[in-house]
């Protein structure tokens, strides 16, 4: 067995006992930190990603090193967010497995970066499709099977776009259409007992498995200069936010974003303006 792996978090550990949540993109970088955190403080996870391969080995691993003696309450399953089907079934086996669904983090996304001018349609639309219309299909599925009648909480993963985001277009526009969408369910959901939140970590929240997406072990430290706390995040600091998010604690916050970037989206931007010619 692997040896366990110690999780810490600032709220009791029996906070999130007898609740489920659904966490997409739960096996890697952020989503693994807000999965560990959810177990440790006692809730059932369903983690779902495209890619099963690796969903299964991040399942297999915090099974026996989070919760050895509750292996259960940790349970994984592919799904594609851009299909409908998918997240249908996503929904339907989790409630199946668990019997009610108390929370969702939308975490799953991906982009990659490139100047506007030079991304196609096809991977304009693959971002779109993931970050903006993968996160819709998700709550309106999850509303619709269980919290219409028995309330929720959804936590949207974004980004800090509040300044545009060069190099990032795509998903610079994408993100800012999930932190719309959170405004407007907010209020339409409201009536239902469910809170719709965002949490935009900054664009200095190092992961292993982000650096490796990119394909550079130091692109998170080309940010320190404009980072005012000039440091790298952590995929725990932004998992704790999500937790309060999802507690008793913030039970009248809705439609609400929270950065979690040190101050970051205040200050400069790293990308140079060229001149004209």
């Amino acid at each position: 067995m692997a040896a366990a792996v110690k999780v810490s978090s600032v709220f009791r550990k029996s906070l999130f006992k007898g609740k489920v949540a659904i966490v997409t993109g739960g096996g890697t970088g952020i989503g693994k930190a807000i999965t560990q955190e959810l177990l440790h403080l006692g809730c059932k996870v369903m983690i779902a990603s495209r890619n099963i391969e690796r969903i299964q080995k991040a399942a297999e691993e915090m099974r026996s090193t989070v919760v050895p003696n509750k292996p259960t309450n940790l349970a994984h399953m592919q799904c594609n967010i851009r299909k409908e089907d998918n997240v249908k079934d996503l929904i339907s086996s989790t409630l199946k497995q668990f019997g009610k669904i108390d929370y969702v983090v939308n975490n799953g996304g991906g982009q990659f970066p490139s100047p506007a001018s030079n991304i196609s349609v096809k991977g304009w639309n693959a971002v779109i499709d993931t970050n903006l219309t993968g996160t819709f299909i998700v709550c309106r599925e999850v509303y619709n099977q269980w919290m219409e009648q028995n309330g929720g909480v959804i936590v949207n993963i974004i980004a800090d776009m509040w300044k545009g985001f060069p190099t990032m277009s795509h998903t610079g526009a994408a993100r800012a259409g999930v932190d719309n969408l959170t405004k407007t369910l907010a209020i339409e959901w409201a009536p239902d007992g469910v809170r719709v939140n965002s949490v935009a970590p900054g664009s200095f929240i190092y992961s292993e498995t982000a650096a490796a997406n990119y394909g550079d072990s130091k692109i998170f430290h080309h940010m320190l200069d404009v980072v005012p706390v000039k440091r790298l995040g952590t995929p725990e600091e932004v998992s704790s936010c999500v937790c309060y998010l999802l507690s008793p604690a913030a039970s009248l916050i809705s439609g609400e974003t929270v950065k979690v970037d040190g101050a970051a989206s205040l200050h400069n931007t790293k990308y140079e303006i060229r001149v004209s010619k």
